[in-house]
């Protein structure tokens, strides 16, 4: 058991930015169901320790757990869920990674993600629909974000295809269409939060693609941030003072023989006349040999 878990921590530390999200969430999937069957054993529920990770629709409860909209992105509970969001993740993330470097991929899984949860609160709090649900719903899964990264790529490289069974050859980009189309056909449906979400995350997939066509980077800002909390728990290399002597070994030896004879001359002089008859310099010079 040591050995697997070492195994896993190499491969975790050894694998690309796209591996370890997938890590990640797999993870702490796993952690949330082993706890939830250990809580069942004694006839407690994990619902209430949940929603501390998962985004809530109201803004006040928000409010009391802003770390939600982050954890909520990482956090799953069924087993199809996290499992399909992974493929996708992976299928497209390495898509995304052809075209651009896993910081962008890393951006755009986060403000993908923040997007989505954002316009799933505002479409709750908004449109009467859902008044009933707005104070009582909740978002988890990466959902959000993985449709970021899909949309993010299938718009920069339109061109682009995949093979799929029974259809063939097709460009990413109509397949994004088409699952932004399911999206928005079911946002009256039993997971309208969760259709909402995805339609935020590519909506942020569309806007980073033009704007990466515009050369400019969305992610940009956000990974600085990101760089900079980072550089604050990172472990700071001893500083180590060293002197470099600007003079040579003969310019040194010589110097310090003609600070000798120096010396030795004031005090002669010293010993012959008597301190008075020291001058100023020399007073000073015989006072610098003293504290050596």
């Amino acid at each position: 058991m040591a050995r697997f878990i070492a195994n896993l921590k190499e491969r975790f530390l050894s694998g690309d930015l796209l591996l370890r999200l997938i890590y990640i969430n797999v993870a702490l999937f796993l952690v949330i169901r082993l706890a939830d069957v250990l809580l069942m054993l004694f006839n407690y529920s994990l619902t209430p320790l949940l929603r501390y990770l998962e985004f809530p629709s109201a803004p006040l409860e928000f409010l009391w757990q802003p770390w939600s909209v982050l954890t909520y992105m990482f956090t799953h509970y069924d087993v199809l869920h996290i499992l399909f969001n992974m493929l996708w993740l992976y299928w497209f993330g390495r898509l995304f990674l052809n075209y651009f470097d896993a910081r962008k991929l890393f951006g755009v899984y986060l403000l993908g993600g923040i997007f989505g949860a954002f316009l799933f609160m505002l479409a709750y709090n908004l449109f009467p629909y859902y008044t009933n649900l707005a104070s009582c719903s909740y978002l988890l899964g990466a959902s959000a974000s993985v449709m970021a990264v899909v949309f993010g790529v299938s718009f920069y490289a339109r061109d682009a295809e995949v093979m799929l069974f029974l259809f063939g050859r097709i460009k990413i980009f109509y397949l994004a269409l088409l699952t932004l189309l399911l999206d928005l056909l079911s946002v009256t449906s039993g997971n309208a939060g969760g259709h909402l979400a995805h339609i935020g995350g590519a909506l942020f997939g569309i806007w980073f693609a033009a704007r990466m066509r515009a050369g400019r980077d969305l992610t940009y800002s956000l990974n600085r941030i990101i760089d900079k909390i980072s550089n604050l728990f990172r472990r700071k290399p001893k500083m180590r003072v060293t002197y470099k002597r600007t003079e040579t070994d003969y310019e040194y030896k010589s110097r310090k023989r003609d600070e000798e004879l120096q010396i030795d001359a004031i005090l002669d002089k010293l010993k012959r006349s008597g301190y008075q008859s020291l001058s100023s310099d020399e007073k000073r010079q015989l006072f610098d040999a003293s504290k050596k």
